[in-house]
């Protein structure tokens, strides 16, 4: 790299003069370089995102999953009163409507989960099983479907199978 590519690579990450020479390559292996650089997450990124999410759905770990969210996140779960099911838009409403699925079913577990993302787009394929506080069990299987945007969950559309409760 010659040095005047250097310093104008400097002043564009740093905001000030670089007295020494960045290789291109070890620019981006640091946090604050790649995002300086604005560099999209990778297919493989947003889907270590998902898995963390399906673990952190598993441990009831609301703080983490709205992590994981953007501000203005959007959850359409998969049941409610209306044609794609109850929309809860932003932290608050994203937030409550979460804990609310940890309420009804305090041992709400998704197994076998799988993960595929292709750009800003992903999908989770999942088995749901849990106990409503009656004793009636439930088990279905079901997916998500997941937009993103700044490595961040920007929409999380939930779908399952309709099967009664077992008994």
């Amino acid at each position: 790299m010659r040095p005047i590519q250097a310093f104008v690579l400097g002043v564009l990450l740093c905001g000030a003069a670089a007295s020494f020479v960045i290789k291109p390559s070890r620019a981006l292996a640091q946090p604050n370089v790649r995002s300086a650089l604005s560099v999209q997450p990778t297919d493989h990124d947003l889907e270590t995102l998902l898995a963390a999410f399906a673990d952190a759905w598993n441990r009831h770990d609301v703080d983490l999953l709205m992590s994981m969210m953007a501000d203005d996140g959007v959850f359409e779960a998969s049941g409610g009163n209306h044609v794609n099911g109850e929309r809860h838009e932003g932290q608050h409403a994203v937030r409550a409507a979460y804990a609310a699925v940890f309420a009804q079913y305090p041992d709400a577990h998704w197994g076998n989960a799988r993960h595929l993302v292709k750009g800003d787009r992903g999908v989770s394929e999942w088995t749901f099983t849990g106990t409503q506080k009656d004793g009636k069990r439930v088990e279905v299987t079901g997916c998500d479907l997941f937009t993103f945007r700044s490595g961040k969950i920007a929409v999380k559309n939930s779908f399952r199978k309709n099967r009664p409760p077992i008994m």
